[in-house]
């Protein structure tokens, strides 16, 4: 299986042993890491006990036009010589999948992408697939498919002969699906009652969210606390989360990813580490990570613009398109995005207690740092003032993250009935022209919502945003129709005031 982007496609491996000087050729477009292979697949078979055969072999990887990358390809490459030198039975080849990385020892080492190879197998309705067993948890998720975790070459060997019998593969949820992290939790966030709304808004409808305050007002500890807020996800999201990070090379423990992603990547990345791509083998960037959760840009403008400017299809899309002379390669990348930043480069623009020193085109450049079409994209901008001494000196816990979750889990799950036989499941994910029809905007909501249009000079997609932001706050209030207060809150969250309090339209 060759997997390009989040998607595995079969690929034909044919082995020819021939007259010749002692070789080994590679043909069929591989790549470096296939290339590599060369060097890899004889001392590993040697090592099994097996012979390699002391003639001129050629491998084949159809079909040809397809770029093949990555060390998946050592197994298949390794059996088919084994088969066409008739050191296995050829006939249980063409049933399995094969792929896995060989050492030097004939040892199967872990794989990335194993679980796309693995829905790729079942898709293509194979009997199974054999990969390492350290990957044999993670190909055993997918349902209908047999698995073999074997952990050298000579068990493949011994497995088509008939005499090697694998483990049962365990698929292992339970022990990769961790709890939320206890010491994180919204009772620990002081005061902030607007910013606490806002992100509970923003976890119930999936909207994106920017915070602005001065430095320490608790900006960072909101953003790292909307996860603990998030609702559990499905399985069938849990399963896109699970393969976008085996291709990534991140999956640790072999199981179902459990946990919404939230993914933190400093300033100085790059476009393609945030975006993705590569110059070989094209990778997921930090958009992708945090598909189905939330990606986190913390002092978002001390970002690249231009990197910065990359967000704006995948935050109406969600998904990146990544294109290169071999072709296109996609990415789901659907996520929130919370943002923070200090309101000019000193961090004290508008504090009651502590003047601004920076020189006013100082200022402005700082604001210019991030777009106007990027923010339009932006659903929820809230403004963190400084705690005051009552609120820091103060011994009362807020509300805990399992409260505010199952109201955001309820609001969610009205959203999943409305939108039950549309791809959607969140009001963010809705198109603008269906969420304008769909919204149920009572008549006083829909005349206050018409005069905001040109006090707040709002664009389209802003117009449309506003609208789904008013949906979600109806959920949350369990109201089947938007009404006007709906309408004034999400308005509001537009344009807040310096105070960090909801700003009245009209």
């Amino acid at each position: 299986m060759a997997v390009v982007g989040v998607q595995g496609h079969l690929i034909r491996v044919e082995a020819h042993v021939g007259r010749g000087l002692p070789a080994l050729t590679v043909a069929g477009l591989p790549g470096t890491g296939v290339q590599d292979a060369r060097e890899r697949v004889r001392p590993a078979v040697e090592s099994a006990g097996l012979e390699w055969p002391l003639r001129r072999v050629v491998v084949n990887l159809s079909p040809a036009n397809a770029r093949k990358e990555g060390p998946g390809f050592d197994l298949p490459i390794a059996m088919g010589v084994l088969a066409a030198s008739a050191q296995v039975p050829s006939a249980p080849l063409a049933s399995y999948a094969f792929s896995g990385e060989l050492s030097l020892k004939g040892e199967l080492v872990g794989t990335p992408g194993i679980l796309a190879v693995a829905i790729a197998a079942a898709g293509a309705r194979l009997k199974g697939v054999v990969v390492p067993r350290s990957n044999a948890a993670e190909a055993a998720l997918v349902e209908g498919i047999e698995v073999i975790g074997a952990p050298t070459l000579g068990e493949v060997v011994g497995f088509l002969k008939g005499r090697w019998k694998p483990e049962a593969a365990s698929k292992g949820e339970d022990a990769a699906a961790p709890a939320r992290s206890a010491d994180v939790d919204f009772a620990e966030v002081r005061g902030q009652g607007a910013a606490r709304r806002g992100l509970e808004i923003a976890a119930a409808g999936g909207h994106n969210i920017v915070m602005v305050g001065p430095p320490g007002a608790g900006k960072t500890m909101l953003a790292r606390r909307l996860p603990t807020i998030l609702p559990t996800m499905a399985r069938s999201e849990a399963l896109e989360v699970t393969r976008l990070h085996s291709v990534a090379g991140l999956l640790s423990g072999g199981g179902l990813v459990g946990d919404r992603p939230f993914r933190a990547p400093h300033h100085s990345v790059s476009a393609a580490g945030l975006l993705g791509g590569g110059s070989a083998y094209l990778r997921p960037g930090e958009v992708s990570l945090a598909h189905n959760g939330v990606l986190f840009l913390d002092e978002v403008t001390e970002f690249r613009r231009d990197v910065l400017e990359g967000l704006r299809v995948p935050l109406e899309d969600g998904r990146v398109v990544i294109t290169r002379a071999a072709g296109a390669v996609e990415f789901p990348a659907r996520f929130a995005l919370a943002a923070a930043s200090n309101p000019c480069p000193c961090g004290f623009e508008g504090d009651p207690r502590r003047a601004c020193r920076c020189l006013p085109g100082r200022v402005e450049a700082y604001h210019q740092r991030l777009s106007g079409p990027l923010l339009d994209r932006v659903d929820i901008h809230l403004t963190v003032p400084r705690l005051t001494r009552a609120e820091l000196m103060g011994s009362e816990r807020g509300e805990p993250s399992p409260a505010i979750r199952a109201r955001v889990q309820e609001a969610r799950e009205r959203q999943r009935r409305r939108l039950a036989g549309t791809p959607w499941t969140c009001n963010s994910q809705v198109p603008g022209g269906v969420a304008r029809r769909e919204a149920r905007l009572a008549a006083e909501a829909e005349r206050y919502l018409a005069d905001a249009v040109d006090r707040l000079a709002l664009s389209g997609r802003g117009f449309d945003r506003a609208v789904k932001v008013a949906r979600t706050i109806a959920d949350l209030e369990r109201s089947d129709a938007v009404e006007q207060p709906h309408v004034a809150e999400a308005l509001g969250l537009r344009a807040p005031t310096a105070s960090g309090e909801v700003a009245p339209v009209g």
